[in-house]
């Protein structure tokens, strides 16, 4: 028999519920391609994030950064209308850019090396004050187009600068002169921009952090927030095209952020200063099979109710499938970064963000916490969330206290048996190129489970009791039930007609 574990009205647990702040993308490019903006307006209508960062913003196909020949000098010129189209799409859709400043130009970079498909350019400029000028445009030409509020766009120097893949030798000392030069030229143009970094993964995290936060001290910086990458796999194993690889311990990869805090707190300078984890998943790869797993869905439900613990924001990387980091994928399921398959076919993890969103929609005030479940005060009663991503099945019983005789229970469930378009697409024989009926089926397929029931207040107390399939995630809310019945209507005798 399940224990019934006591929630108490009084309660004022830890709980910074910061799920819709920003959300990734592939490279900004992508967003000129009606999949994608298919994909995100979805992403928009049901969960409603305030900022989206991507790669790619000085990337050629953007192309912003021109230069040519005339009078026997090399000069600079620069063309907005690509990335005009891209920030208007994301307005109109209700997001702001969460702007990430690189890669580089092909014409200002100091050398050839290039990531990804689309040929990413990572070395430093050949030129810092043509980097800083075209930083600076940038920024006078948005504020131009989108007004004052462009102040407030958050703007995150480089990528992961610690992997050399992501800047030349992952040269520390060059990263600090990129910083310092871009942080110095943006805040002389207008001191009321919001300037961070180091945009770091978990490589060496510790000593990048550490270095980082020394150089700016010494060079008298002062960024207005710290940021980082958070994932959650060992290093996969590659078959074919995809990825395989297991989930490290929760705790674990917790406690890593825990650390960047304390490392942050340990300078006077610095000690607050806000964090945002400008990407996190489980698998670091677009590869990465786990992503399109309820598996994905149950575990990140844990690591959303303890994010907000030491950081600002965090966000998820990405909102869709149309990515192009490895290649175009072969397939409508095929372990990549987003939340929403190619055919706007949501994925089991786009619930967990929506059931987050709407939990913070319901309430604020944290009533309790655990290892599975999280549980707020509504105006209404109460809402929470469970999930199960260890055993084979999890029981929950709560008590609350009741100030009303009857409450209605709306829960909504995703897992393995309700919600699980990849099942459904492997049973149809795994079809690469999906065609109309097909796409239509899988999305109907994953939808939640949605339930209700009437529940009623016994001696000053409600119960609600819960069973969580193993890699489930269960939404509740328990609110006070009004019954106000027509004349003449009896829900019993309508069931029981003969």
């Amino acid at each position: 028999m399940t224990n019934k574990t006591a929630v108490k009205n009084d309660a004022d647990v830890l709980f910074n519920n910061n799920v819709d702040f920003c959300v990734g993308t592939g490279r900004l490019g992508l967003a000129l391609t009606a999949e994608y903006l298919e994909q995100l307006k979805m992403v928009q209508e049901e969960i409603g994030f305030k900022n989206i960062r991507g790669h790619g913003l000085f990337s050629d196909d953007v192309s912003i950064y021109h230069e040519y020949e005339e009078d026997g000098q090399t000069k600079v010129e620069y063309n907005y209308t690509y990335i005009d189209r891209i920030f208007d799409s994301y307005l109109k859709l209700n997001i702001r850019p969460f702007i990430e400043l690189g890669f580089m130009p092909s014409k200002l970079a100091s050398g050839e090396q290039t990531i990804f498909y689309w040929k990413g350019n990572t070395t430093p400029p050949k030129d810092y004050s043509m980097w800083t000028d075209m930083v600076v445009f940038l920024l006078k030409h948005l504020r131009a187009r989108y007004g004052e509020e462009v102040l407030d766009w958050n703007i995150e120097v480089w990528n992961e600068p610690n992997l050399p893949g992501f800047w030349y030798k992952a040269d520390m000392d060059e990263y600090f002169k990129l910083f310092k030069e871009t942080f110095l030229a943006i805040k002389a143009y207008d001191q009321h921009f919001k300037v961070g970094g180091p945009a770091i993964c978990g490589v060496d995290d510790a000593r990048w952090i550490r270095s980082f936060l020394e150089f700016c001290r010494d060079s008298k910086l002062k960024p207005d927030f710290i940021t980082r990458h958070h994932y959650t796999v060992e290093f996969p194993e590659r078959v074919g095209h995809y990825d395989y690889s297991l989930l490290e311990d929760s705790d674990m990869r917790i406690s890593n952020l825990q650390s960047t805090r304390d490392i942050i707190d340990e300078f006077d300078e610095f000690r607050g200063f806000p964090i945002h984890i400008t990407e996190f998943s489980t698998s670091y790869t677009p590869k990465g099979v786990i992503h399109d797993t309820n598996l994905n869905a149950a575990y990140l439900a844990g690591q959303l109710s303890r994010l907000g613990d030491m950081n600002e924001s965090y966000s998820y990387w990405t909102f869709g499938d149309v990515f192009e980091e490895q290649g175009v994928p072969f397939t409508p399921f095929h372990g990549g970064f987003g939340m929403v398959a190619n055919g706007c076919i949501p994925k089991p993890t786009f619930w967990t963000f929506s059931f987050y969103k709407q939990l913070k929609n319901k309430g604020q005030r944290c009533l309790l916490k655990d290892d599975t479940a999280v549980i707020v005060k509504t105006d209404d009663g109460f809402a929470g969330i469970l999930w199960n991503y260890k055993e084979d099945k999890l029981s929950r019983s709560f008590e609350m206290s009741a100030d009303a005789d009857q409450y209605t229970l709306i829960t909504k469930t995703v897992d393995e048996e309700c919600c699980n378009p990849l099942k459904v697409w492997h049973d149809l024989g795994e079809p690469q190129y999906l065609d109309e009926a097909q796409t239509a089926l899988l999305r109907s397929c994953a939808n939640p489970l949605i339930k209700s029931e009437i529940v009623d207040g016994k001696d000053g107390k409600i119960s609600a009791s819960f069973d969580v399939n193993k890699n489930g995630v269960v939404y509740f809310e328990l609110n006070k039930r009004t019954f106000t019945p027509d004349r003449g209507y009896d829900y019993d005798r309508v069931l029981n007609f003969h």
